[in-house]
């Protein structure tokens, strides 16, 4: 019964439609629009100089982390990905939905994340005086241009990721080798503030550069529709990730090359932007500041892709309400307003330290959830590693109490707004089901 009802949902979606190729274009589009523009100056405002290694030490928790998605999408590919995977782990429970719909909401942040830093990346091209209201105004553009891209279908959004995906890698290898090249190969002393250097600062800055790699997820996410999916979604999520870590190597120590910690922390939004002026001059500003524009606008349009999908999965799982509001067509058109709305209405009135923050401490709850999950109930039948499934729920415990740490002296705020809406996620999910199950 449980295997015609998935097969049933994925009539819906397009089987064969992304190649390989086409889904590691779209996990990259969303890990290099959301990781190394949007992220730089965050991580080096906890993490001082060692920020490049806050990167790499991410890359490691995530290399645990993607190694159970790897063996979950090999053995369950599907158009649900991460929604089918907590079923698999924990039945239509409340779990399963307030644990999906916590990454869909992670995932949503991640995207007015990436639109803020289009916003900020594109102002750097004019000499305005005040003009920080235009940011949002920016932003809330690029999602309306997402809107319409992913409306008109999942051909157009291969070819455009494909495409996009290649030039910026190629944009961005040319900023931090030349970079690189500049300054010599050596990166300038940089005095510190005793904060910088604590290892709690360090983890937290490391729990923020997650959310430069968790872009990797977008691809369990279009799993029904990916080519012999038994295989390449796995391997779509291991290309991606070595492409990441090799560019968000690079650019960090170019940018580290160029600028001193406090010139970073204090362009924290706009840091490859500022690092460009001292190496390259007017023309190497204009140079990064259009490859940042296209990596945000390429990562906003493959990730509302995969995250649109995600939710009608959830609703065709009948874990999540669902209103149609007057609107015509699928549900999968109605789950992509709602996206666009929800980003841009964050994308209107949170600043991104914040918005990093908080999509942050979502998505590692999340990420130990699914762990967990595996670990007791799945790992036998996907022939997973129980000490890789505990060392993955271990990083992410350590590097999620760090960013509590830190926010809890620097922004409590982030964390009271985490913790209510996490529990607001539990009690309505809860409440929902309750219904259901009583109707």
């Amino acid at each position: 019964m449980a295997d015609h009802t998935e097969n049933h949902r994925a009539s819906r979606y397009k089987a064969d439609s992304l190649s390989l190729t086409g889904a590691v274009a779209m996990g990259t589009g969303v890990m290099i629009g959301a990781g190394i523009f949007a992220l730089t100056g965050q991580v080096a405002e906890l993490a001082g100089p060692w920020f490049a290694l806050a990167f790499l030490a991410a890359a490691v928790v995530t290399a645990f982390s993607a190694y159970t998605y790897v063996k979950l999408s090999n053995a369950y590919p599907s158009a649900g990905g991460i929604a089918m995977f907590l079923e698999r782990a924990y039945g239509k429970s409340t779990m399963t939905g307030a644990c999906a719909l916590l990454m869909y909401f992670s995932m949503v942040i991640n995207e007015s994340l990436v639109a803020r830093t289009f916003g900020t990346y594109t102002l750097q091209l004019f000499d305005a005086g005040d003009t920080d209201w235009l940011i949002p105004v920016l932003g809330i553009g690029l999602l309306s241009m997402a809107f319409v891209v992913n409306v008109l279908g999942n051909r157009l959004i291969q070819s455009l990721s494909f495409f996009l995906a290649f030039l910026k890698i190629a944009g961005i290898a040319v900023f931090a080798i030349a970079g690189l090249s500049v300054a010599g190969f050596s990166l300038p002393e940089a005095s510190t503030q005793p904060s910088q250097g604590s290892v709690a600062g360090f983890l937290g800055a490391v729990a923020l550069a997650i959310l430069a790699y968790k872009g990797f997820t977008t691809i369990t996410n279009s799993g029904g529709e990916i080519r012999a999916p038994h295989k390449n979604v796995g391997r779509a999520i291991v290309i991606s990730i070595a492409i990441c870590v090799v560019i968000y190597l690079l650019v960090s120590l170019a940018v580290g090359a160029n600028l001193s910690i406090e010139a970073i922390v204090a362009a924290r939004d706009y840091a490859l932007a500022e690092a460009a002026r001292p190496a390259f001059g007017a023309s190497g500003l204009l140079f990064t500041v259009i490859f940042a524009i296209v990596a945000t606008a390429s990562g906003v349009v493959a990730s509302v892709f995969a995250v649109s999908r995600m939710l009608t999965m959830v609703t065709e799982m009948k874990l999540v309400p669902h209103s149609h509001f007057g609107m015509p067509g699928s549900i999968q058109k109605h789950t992509l307003v709602y996206t666009i709305v929800i980003a841009m209405v964050l994308t209107a009135f949170f600043d991104l330290g914040r918005i990093a923050a908080l999509g942050a401490i979502l998505y590692i709850v999340m990420d130990i959830a699914v762990h967990w999950g595996v670990f007791r109930h799945l790992r036998t039948e996907i022939s997973a590693s129980g000490i890789i499934l505990i060392m993955a729920i271990a990083f992410d415990l350590l590097v999620l109490i760090a960013l509590l740490m830190i926010k809890a002296q620097s922004d409590v705020l982030v964390i009271y707004a985490a913790i209510a809406g996490i529990a607001l996620v539990f009690v309505g999910e809860r409440l929902f089901l309750g219904r259901r199950g009583s109707a």
